[in-house]
């Protein structure tokens, strides 16, 4: 062993280029998004003043907001922006038909209307949220300045607004891909490709023994984390890339495959580990040598998905051989029974797996979607009551700001509204939204000095577009390169806002100390009035009530296991409690004694709800007996009642349940049938309802005379 530190070994070896030439790579890639941004910028707003739009800088401001450094990302971004304005037209005409020329009932409307698009902002993910945002202060945009002097230009207004924003998205779609592109589809082919050796390096290392036992629980936030990300990418990457949209129904499938493959694993995993705390774990050690084929199958990491797929399949031909062997060497009624529980379970894990690994084949075929693959759609978790919230407090501001319009009179009370409006909508779905909001008002104002020196003491010099690009840029630049760092991104985007909004590009550039100082102090109120609606009344995301609250709705879905129609409901309930897990683990410390709560919970949910599909789908195949299938209806409803409000009481009913239901399927299991399945999976249960080391040890009540009671350790 060297006496030299691992650390100055390495630093040593390392060349000393090695450092910059990360840095400079990085470099690159934000100052090639600068680029982009920057020409998409102001080829608009020369193309707006060519085509002598209105207002250029609203077309100007659409590329800032939707520039991103993907370029599927941005083309997703404009879809739904493009969606999000027609239908923030669309709810300005309706609203100022209904109320031209009565101011109160009007703004009445408009708040309400806002607030509801906020509302549905909370209950969607990535840029469908975005839509939902736009559309609510599309419709600000387009009625208030017209409201209080001429309603009749409404349409007219909203025609304007229309083209200034589609002809922001065009250029900045056709810049992001064609000036040094940087594709999602790679980013997505590298998160299928790492997903896919990950899991197999994991499933391998676990059936070898060589994952440690406390990495195993961890690596269901691996699972949960990759499979939201898989589903993100693929959402937005249909946007850019052909081959990719053929392939989404196959991406949807093979995520699906997935989730079902690790789910399986880790009740399998849980299983053997509570066999082998038994007194005689001997049927653990069995499960354990009859999973050893498929950890030899794995080993191979150079094997194509085709060849792998035709080892899982010899493996699990045979398992009935190899389990017929190793059942013989046990002795007892209930170490049988616990062998065929994991044997049920082992046959399902390997067909999940193999399934899985051809679903990865599929990706590189030209083969069309089956009925199967187009049906497998990835179900969000959402809660109502954030969504509630959301709409209560952008309702309340807007009502009040339309009230201090009405009692001024300020003509300036409408930028007010505006703006309050826009940041209202964009920061109603983060944790910290009034910190958030607070950092670009900063960045905001730093936008508005910066505006007022490159305006009256740079372009008051200068003359023409060419010129107008030339004093502008140094001060533009500052903001996307801003945007372009983590850290200082919410400042960039405030900075950003703050030059390009106050600056009001036109066609005939007016300068107006005036009008500059009234629109920024307009401004500037707005973003105060949305930090303290934020403050006032905070978004719940993120929050430690929220958590509990989802995490509630989480051990409900053993309850959507229990009553939802079968058809489809496996991928549901999968995907809903991933994404339920990945929106409570966020804003939850790691390693926290919360964070292990939340994922032994999770596992328990996964591990009760999948047995209780599974369960229902078998009756339902092959109709139990009359009294078998009442007994089964009782464990389905008892175990729905315990998960959605734990307590002693809760688990002694499921614990009667569960014991009276096996009772009488292993007296009908003698005849074969669906009660030896039945039998099979209310035991699966039942192991887990009395495992002292799992989370629901709290709300075990100990019977000594049943053989199958909790043991506790000592």
């Amino acid at each position: 062993m060297s006496a030299i530190p691992s650390s100055v070994s390495a630093s040593a070896t390392t060349p000393w280029h090695a450092g910059m030439r990360g840095f400079l790579k990085g470099e690159a890639d934000t100052w090639l998004f600068v680029l982009r941004t920057t020409v998409a910028f102001f080829l608009t707003g020369w193309l707006a003043m060519r085509l002598q739009l209105p207002q250029p800088g609203t077309a100007m401001m659409t590329t800032v907001i939707v520039m991103h450094r993907q370029s599927g990302m941005v083309l997703a971004k404009a879809f739904y922006r493009v969606l999000g304005t027609f239908a923030g037209a669309v709810g300005a005409l309706l609203i100022v038909a209904l109320f031209p020329q009565q101011r109160e009932p009007f703004l009445l409307l408009m708040a309400l209307w806002i607030a509801g698009c906020v509302a549905g902002a909370t209950l969607h993910r990535n840029f469908k949220s975005y839509a939902f945002v736009l559309a609510g202060y599309t419709a600000a945009i387009i009625a208030l300045p017209v409201i209080s002097t001429h309603p009749g230009q409404i349409f007219d207004s909203a025609v304007a607004r229309i083209s200034e924003v589609l002809l922001g998205l065009l250029v900045t779609a056709v810049i992001s891909d064609t000036i040094f592109p940087v594709r999602l589809r790679d980013t997505l082919r590298t998160a299928v490709n790492n997903q896919y050796e990950n899991f197999l390096g994991f499933m391998r290392g676990a059936l070898l023994g060589e994952v440690p036992r406390e990495r195993m629980e961890q690596a269901h936030l691996r699972v949960v984390r990759d499979a939201v990300t898989l589903e993100d990418l693929r959402s937005s990457v249909i946007f850019e890339d052909g081959e990719a949209r053929a392939r989404s129904a196959h991406l949807q499938r093979f995520n699906q495959r997935f989730m079902a493959a690790s789910t399986t694993f880790q009740s399998l995993h849980h299983l053997i580990n509570r066999l082998l705390r038994q007194p005689d774990p001997a049927a653990g050690q069995a499960l354990q040598a009859l999973y050893l084929p498929l950890g030899a199958a794995l080993q191979a990491s150079e094997q194509s998905p085709a060849q792998l797929a035709e080892q899982i399949h010899a493996v699990r031909k045979g398992l009935a051989a190899r389990s017929g062997e190793l059942r013989t060497s046990l002795s007892g009624v209930s170490q049988i029974e616990d062998f065929d529980v994991g044997t049920q379970l082992l046959r399902r894990f390997v067909k999940e797996l193999e399934h899985y690994v051809h679903a990865r084949r599929q990706l590189t075929l030209q083969v069309a979607p089956t009925e199967d693959d187009a049906r497998a759609q990835f179900v969000r978790g959402n809660d109502y009551l954030g969504a509630a919230v959301a709409f209560t407090r952008t309702a309340i501001t807007m009502l009040l700001l339309s009230a201090l319009w009405a009692a001024s009179g300020w003509a300036m009370a409408v930028n007010v509204m505006l703006l309050a409006t826009i940041f209202s909508g964009l920061f109603a779905t983060m944790p910290n939204a009034a910190r958030m909001t607070g950092k670009v008002a900063w960045g905001y104002l730093l936008g508005v000095i910066a505006a007022y020196v490159c305006d009256y003491m740079v372009l008051t010099r200068m003359e023409g577009f060419t010129l107008l690009v030339a004093g502008l840029l140094p001060f533009f630049v500052v903001g996307p390169y801003m945007v372009s760092r983590p850290k200082l991104s919410v400042f960039g985007l405030g900075y950003t806002m703050g030059l390009v909004n106050i600056l009001a590009i036109t066609s005939v550039h007016a300068f107006d100390p005036v009008r500059f100082f009234n629109e920024g102090t307009s401004q500037l109120i707005a973003m105060g009035a949305a930090v303290l609606s934020f403050a006032l009344m905070p978004p719940l995301v993120g929050t430690a009530w929220l958590r509990r609250r989802q995490m509630a709705g989480l051990r409900a879905q053993v309850g959507l296991a229990a009553q939802a129609p079968l058809r489809g409901l496996q991928h549901r309930f999968e995907s809903i409690n991933s994404d339920l897990l990945h929106q409570i683990v966020t804003h939850t410390a790691a390693g926290s004694e919360e964070s292990r709560q939340q994922l032994a919970w999770a596992l328990a949910v996964n591990e009760t709800g999948r047995a209780l599909i599974h369960l229902r789908q078998d009756v339902a195949r092959e109709p139990a007996s009359t009294q078998l299938h009442q007994c089964v209806d009782l464990v389905v409803r008892a175990l729905a009642d315990f998960f959605a409000l734990p307590d002693a009481t809760a688990w002694q009913r499921a614990d009667t349940a569960l014991t009276e239901a096996i009772a009488l399927a292993r007296a009908q299991a003698a005849d074969g049938g669906v009660a030896a399945r039945v039998l099979l999976h209310l035991r699966l249960v039942r192991l887990a309802m009395v495992d002292d080391s799992s989370v629901m040890a709290a709300y075990i009540a100990p019977i000594d005379s049943n053989p199958e009671a909790p043991r506790h350790a000592h």
